[in-house]
């Protein structure tokens, strides 16, 4: 029964049944699912591989992951002057930023397609 405006109180908008288009939101959780398993996928890529970065021509080599996890660190012999630590120091600490900067490369290229979506996920 209706008032005079035809009205019966049961109406429920936008094509009735007062729902928002159930297989749009199942395909969006779909999508969601989705990207979320391709994200999952990039940051094990990331974990797995390794990066090195060198200083000095190679005489000292940083290996980190795509986590930027320090792996290794390789010095060769004539890179060692006992009358020069700090040069020694320096050296180790240019290649782990030279890792580092690389690793961040690789982490921002294979993340680049997750951006919009930071914070959601």
């Amino acid at each position: 029964m209706g008032n005079k405006y035809g009205y019966n109180g049961s109406g429920g908008g936008y094509g009735g049944g007062g729902g928002f288009g159930g297989g749009n939101m199942q395909s969006l959780m779909k999508q969601a699912q989705q990207m979320q398993q391709k994200l999952q996928e990039a940051q094990q890529q990331l974990e797995e591989m390794e990066i090195v970065g060198a200083a000095s021509g190679g005489l000292i080599e940083v290996t980190v992951n795509g986590k930027k996890s320090v792996l290794s660190i390789r010095i060769k012999p004539e890179a060692c002057d006992p009358d020069d630590v700090e040069m020694l120091e320096d050296l180790v600490l240019a290649a782990i930023n030279d890792a580092y900067a690389k690793a961040q490369a690789e982490e921002d290229r294979l993340m680049a397609p997750f951006a919009a979506m930071k914070g959601l996920l």
